[in-house]
């Protein structure tokens, strides 16, 4: 069963509407024992870095999430889900990410409007597993202030202002800065590829 994290806030409702017309089944999780059983796990985030990290603590989630991650579940991470795969935030600089991959993420510079909002392009890097679908780079809907820099990891760029992580994935763990579940065709054929995981 694909578990939906419901941590109180997010694009909660987006995402399942996304998988009603993908037309499979999910559950939505607020509780440590819907993420035990699950095959597959998203983790959809708008807002707050800080906001959404203590949400999971306060939902006893952070340490079965990581178990689940770590014992090869595949994971998807929208937005702030895929930030939350890091080490932290400077929006939140007090608050520990999940700690799968080093880094964290940082605010766009000042020289360019935030947040970044819209429709960009992303150039797929080689090998990708969750871009193979696509038979060239595809557009996706963003909405961000914060971004992960390029790392090992990356497996799609975006360029507003600099280059930055679009995507990233590492075997089970799959995490996009965008938001698939408002980017029409693109959107639905990423979430698709996922879901075949």
């Amino acid at each position: 069963m694909i578990a939906v994290i419901d941590y109180g806030a997010g694009n909660l409702r987006s995402v399942a509407n996304a998988l009603d017309a993908a037309g499979v089944s999910y559950t939505l999780a607020s509780a440590a024992d819907s993420l035990t059983s699950a095959t597959q796990i998203i983790l959809p985030g708008v807002g707050h870095f800080g906001q959404m990290m203590r949400a999971l603590d306060d939902l006893n989630l952070r340490g079965v999430l990581i178990d689940r991650i770590e014992a090869g579940v595949p994971f998807l991470g929208i937005c702030l889900g895929m930030q939350a795969l890091f080490e932290g935030s400077d929006e939140a600089p007090e608050v520990s990410g999940l700690g799968i991959f080093g880094g964290r993420s940082v605010r766009f510079p000042d020289t360019v409007r935030v947040p970044h909002m819209g429709w960009n392009q992303v150039s797929r890097q080689a090998n990708s597993k969750l871009f193979a679908v696509f038979k060239d780079d595809p557009w996706f809907y963003f909405a961000h202030s914060f971004y992960i820099p390029q790392n090992r990891a990356t497996a799609a760029l975006c360029e507003y202002a600099l280059p930055y992580s679009a995507a990233v994935e590492h075997e089970n763990i799959f995490g996009v800065q965008f938001h698939p579940e408002k980017s029409a065709d693109s959107g639905q054929l990423l979430l698709k590829g996922f879901l075949e995981r």
